[in-house]
């Protein structure tokens, strides 16, 4: 006779894995014990533990076999369980995977994502539907830009959503010199300067995140008003007595550049005096100094979303660098001449530019290669033989400076990125051609002329001594990944914004942050009226007191407000007396300090437009349907010879 004595070892075992599945039995224990709860307590026995673990066995089976059914469910039923049980042993994610074929788990895994965007996208929209159409038309949309950002498409059009003329600001300054680089990673900024000091600021929530009500009861005493200086949390400074000290890990000069990591972990400044030091951003204590450069730290750069850095520095060099390992990873060469800027996104490449030699350069660091793209074309940056980069009437050809020096450059996408130049060209470039796509000549505008006095010692100097006034150089310039926002700045008194056009082939102007009477003086020095009142309001707007921005803007970092932007936009402008490489100018009226602007959305008025434009469209149908069919053929063809003429200007 069979016995539980004599029966083989390998039936005990499949009894043993049948009955101790986690999940099902996790689920059955919880059903029985509640149905035990409710019932008086009855005598124990041996046979008690059977009965309640077949039932699971048996809903195992119905769960396989029904279609309706997901995996999902049972994952979530799970984690229900789990945090009701409120235990340290969590469920076991390795008996839930046996048994799981590929198939099942990319469902899984799909439906699992879709449920957490449904809930996004309804927490986004107040005023969400629960018509199905307009759910699938939301969620559509977003898993579009999530495609779009994974390819490294710019996918976002925040340009027109953005209220940039409404925008507020708050100025602060503190005792220091020329501030020379700030980075951001919310709700925190670091800052820069030139007498060594690198600071870490808290900015403030916007007003209606500051005093949140906690009752429903409405308070008796009016609201506190709302705080808008940032708090000076702590702050490092270089130590020049520590030059021979080889262990010190701080800077022994004054910093030049400074990047936050995504994380919130690491800070990481570049120097005069060769180092990269690494910081704990916490409380800015020193972790690690690299010292391979062997020329000054100019430019920082993170790779989107990781640990992993690029600098260049002025021996010509960019470095990559692991700060997951605090490790030096590699060197890449290339540029004749010193590289002043480095930016980067998701992939693993970036773009650089090199100062005289006048080229940017595309770095594909996984597959050892570099496209290089050369500038310096000429008057404008398209040459005085180009037809898109002719003079304006009235304006002296001395003016239109060649472009000497590239200084400036950023990503938009992981294809198309923008430059900046000494002769204040501000250029468009795509890594599928050579040459630059579009170029916005004199960007921020031209100087005043000087005064005869100032240009020579005489007492009657001959107007003919006072030198043509030059074209202001781009000093900052940075973008919004993977959007088609952009801001330059100089020491116009002004943070100019464009916009990426909807072919991705131009540059457009969208408006300023910091003044109102500067777009009127752009556009009539562009067209070269030479109007003397034009010149006394450009005068003001370069180092006047009615601007908002005074001196010289060294960096720009921004980042958005809410979920996706959804509460605007926040721009940190820093300023200085001087450029952040060097003394060639000083602006006596200018400030060390920095320009917090809060751009809001307007989505409301948006879509007050857009129903306002579908309504006349619909009644210009209904009214002239003759007349625009008649009409069709001329707007073809003359959008048609446009293209052609596009064309040709791009092959010239």
């Amino acid at each position: 006779m069979s016995s539980f004595f004599t029966t083989p070892a390998s039936q005990k075992k499949r009894k043993r894995t049948a009955v101790a599945e986690a999940p099902k039995k996790r689920l059955a224990t919880v059903k029985s014990s509640s149905k035990a709860a409710s019932k008086p307590a009855s005598k124990p026995s041996s046979r008690a533990p059977a009965k309640p673990a077949a039932a699971p066995k048996k809903k195992a089976i119905e769960r396989d076999e029904s279609i309706s059914g997901s995996d999902l469910d049972s994952d979530q039923s799970d984690d229900d369980v789990w945090d009701r049980s409120g235990s340290e042993d969590g469920p076991d994610e390795s008996s839930d995977s046996e048994g799981e074929t590929a198939a099942e788990k990319r469902l899984r895994l799909a439906q699992r994502y879709l449920e957490k965007a449904k809930k996004e996208v309804e927490l986004e929209d107040e005023y969400a539907f629960d018509a199905e159409q307009i759910d699938r038309d939301l969620l559509a949309e977003r898993l579009q830009e999530d495609v779009a950002e994974a390819k490294g498409k710019v996918y976002r059009r925040l340009a027109s959503e953005l209220n940039f003329s409404g925008a507020s600001h708050t100025q602060f300054r503190w005792n220091s010199g020329s501030v020379t680089s700030v980075a951001v990673c919310a709700p925190y900024a670091y800052t820069t300067t030139k007498d060594g000091y690198l600071t870490k600021w808290k900015l403030q929530d916007l007003p209606k995140d500051q005093w949140p009500q906690t009752t429903r009861k409405k308070p008796k005493k009016p609201p506190a008003p709302p705080k808008k200086r940032p708090e000076r949390l702590c702050f490092a400074k270089a130590q020049p007595a520590k030059v021979k000290d080889k262990n010190y890990k701080g800077h022994t000069s004054a910093p030049l550049t400074v990047r936050a990591s995504q994380d919130g972990k690491f800070v990481v400044t570049g120097g005069a005096d060769r180092r990269l030091v690494v910081y704990n951003a916490s409380d800015l204590t020193p972790i690690r100094a690299f010292t391979q450069h062997r020329d000054a730290v100019t430019g920082l750069a993170f790779r989107r979303g990781t640990n992993q850095l690029f600098s260049c520095s002025r021996d010509r060099t960019v470095k990559v660098w692991s700060l997951d390992e605090l490790a030096y990873i590699e060197t890449l060469f290339g540029h004749q001449d010193e590289i002043l800027d480095v930016d980067a996104l998701g992939q693993e490449r970036c773009v650089t530019v090199g100062a005289r030699d006048r080229t940017a350069r595309y770095w594909k660091v996984a597959e050892e290669s570099q496209l290089v793209f050369r500038g310096g074309g000429g008057d404008g940056g398209g040459g005085s033989s180009s037809k898109k980069h002719k003079l304006p009437p009235g304006m002296d050809p001395a003016s239109a400076a060649h472009e000497g020096s590239m200084d400036r450059v950023a990503m938009i996408d992981d294809e198309i990125f923008v430059t900046g130049s000494d002769n204040g060209d501000l250029a468009l470039w795509s890594i599928q051609r050579k040459k630059p796509l579009h170029v916005v000549p004199r960007a921020h505008g031209i100087e005043p002329p000087m005064k005869p006095s100032d240009a020579s010692a005489d007492e009657n100097p001959d107007p003919k001594v006072v030198p043509a006034p030059q074209p202001r150089g781009i000093t900052a310039l940075r973008t919004i990944p993977y959007s088609d926002v952009i801001l330059s700045g100089s020491w116009d008194g002004c943070v100019r914004v464009w916009r990426l056009s909807e072919d991705k082939r131009k540059i457009e102007a969208v408006g300023v942050l910091g003044s109102d009477a500067v777009p009127a003086v752009v556009s009539a020095t562009a067209n070269g009226t030479g109007d003397k009142k034009v010149e006394e309001e450009e005068d003001k707007g370069a180092g006047g007191r009615d601007n908002i921005v005074r001196g010289i803007i060294n960096d720009i970092a921004m980042f958005e407000r809410g979920d996706r932007g959804r509460d605007g936009l926040c721009v940190v402008v820093v300023t200085g007396k001087e450029p952040r490489l060097g003394r060639w100018k000083v602006i006596k009226e200018g400030r060390c300090g920095a320009v917090i602007f809060e751009v809001p959305r307007i989505q409301q008025q948006q879509h007050q437009q857009q129903q306002q434009q579908g309504r006349k469209q619909d009644k210009d149908k209904e009214q002239g349907v003759e007349e625009t069919g008649k009409a069709k053929p001329n707007g073809k063809g003359k959008g048609k010879s446009r293209e052609v003429d596009d064309d040709d200007d791009d092959d010239e």
